[in-house]
């Protein structure tokens, strides 16, 4: 296996090797595992689909295109409210 250089800024290497070693694992080894879990856009994308068919599969729940976008309204307003206290 290849070793790659990133440059980020020194606080967030040493943010990141902080959280590492309190788990107990090398800032390598963090951003390796970090790597296999965090999901690209494709298959968030992916997941949501397949997400979708089982609740209209398990319910009938086929929200159209609108009602999700409402939906999405309404969650950023109550996290915007949540964060403001």
């Amino acid at each position: 296996m290849s070793d790659a250089n990133v440059r980020i800024p020194e606080e967030a290497r040493d943010r990141l090797a902080a959280i590492a070693a309190a788990e107990g694992m090398s800032l390598r080894a963090y951003l390796a595992r970090l790597a296999e879990t965090l999901l690209t856009p494709q298959e968030r994308a992916a997941r949501a689909e397949q997400a979708q068919a089982a609740l209209k599969e398990w319910n009938g729940y086929a929200p159209t295109r609108a009602e999700e976008q409402d939906l999405d309204s309404e969650l950023d307003r109550r996290l915007a409210q949540a964060a403001a206290r």
